[in-house]
């Protein structure tokens, strides 16, 4: 894949610009990494057990939770260990599967909220049908295709950025094998390359974007039609958890990777990527849980099963001293 590479392994020096915040860094990113494992391990088995929640909408929410949770398992426990090494080396075989899993998996992110979108528009134009229009095997098909598509356009950037060159520095200004910083180390970078990589990019962003649009501006002309401001409010109200999420994921991901780089807003965008990379998979199931009704049933019955089964579990350790 890397016929011309001299460069075997890189540096990972993104935290290296804060000595001192090192220690703290890590604890904080620690508890944040174990509360987002939590949050949307929780999301994942509450919809798996609460038979109320076995609709097309939870699918994709549990399909996103587990995609999310995927996505941080690639970046965060490395960045941890980096944290508390001196070495903070990655070869370039392991540096390429991160960058290809990160971005496969957020790519799939990308198209399942359009598939989430979707789902909303059919079930506010077509309530009646709506179990028909959405069978099982038709979300699973979504979910399948987001899946496929993200990972297509991953390998696509991952085999366009390891075909490049590396024979200057080995360090990359970053905590994970991104692209920019990446590419950047390269001999043979030009602008053929880099406007490839933008239209992959854009191609997930804005196309998912797109798609995620169209629904939105189909279900707001169907909702303005409903006479009555109650049945309004109800109908967007379905709509609001995930427009949440979506400004959240697009907000950030659009100002990380849709806008010009260079070798300067490599730490602005760092601190970007953090933030989008623990943050918004901690948002994400807050922000279902807390706008819906349902999943704070659903969840309250997680907690309570825990919190009696741990009651039972030192009950036993009691007796058996």
């Amino acid at each position: 894949m890397a016929n011309h590479t001299t460069v075997n392994t890189f540096l990972l020096w993104g935290f290296s610009s804060f000595p001192d915040l090192q220690d703290l860094l890590f604890v904080m990113i620690f508890f944040s990494h174990v509360t987002i494992l939590a949050a949307n391990v929780s999301i994942m088995v509450a919809v798996k057990l609460n038979h109320s929640l076995h609709i097309p909408m939870y699918f994709f929410l549990c399909g996103l939770s587990f995609s999310e949770t995927c996505t941080t398992v690639v970046i965060i426990p490395r960045m941890l260990v980096d944290l508390l090494s001196d070495s903070k080396s990655i070869s370039l075989p392991e540096c390429a599967a991160q960058m290809f899993f990160f971005f496969g998996l957020s790519g799939s992110n990308c198209f399942i909220l359009a598939a989430m979108s979707y789902d909303r528009y059919t079930a506010i134009h077509n309530p009646l049908h709506y179990s028909i229009l959405m069978t099982r095997k038709i979300c699973f098909q979504l979910m399948m295709a987001a899946w496929l598509v993200g990972f297509l356009v991953s390998m696509c950037i991952v085999t366009i950025v390891f075909n490049l060159s590396f024979c200057d520095s080995n360090s990359i200004q970053h905590f994970f094998c991104d692209i920019s910083p990446v590419v950047c180390l390269a001999c043979d970078y030009t602008l053929s390359y880099e406007m490839a990589i933008f239209v992959l990019s854009a191609f997930v962003l804005a196309g998912s974007f797109i798609l995620i649009m169209i629904s939105y501006v189909f279900i707001g002309s169907i909702v303005m039609k409903i006479p009555s401001a109650k049945g309004r409010y109800k109908a967007f109200s379905t709509c609001s958890s995930h427009l949440t999420v979506v400004c959240i994921h697009y907000g950030f991901a659009g100002f990380v990777y849709l806008r010009p780089k260079n070798s300067d807003s490599f730490h602005g965008d760092m601190l970007m990527v953090v933030t989008y990379t623990v943050l918004t998979p901690l948002l994400n199931p807050i922000v279902y849980s807390l706008r819906n009704k349902e999943m704070q049933i659903a969840l309250r019955k997680i907690v309570d099963s825990a919190n009696r089964f741990i009651l039972q579990m030192v009950n036993k350790r009691t007796l058996n001293i």
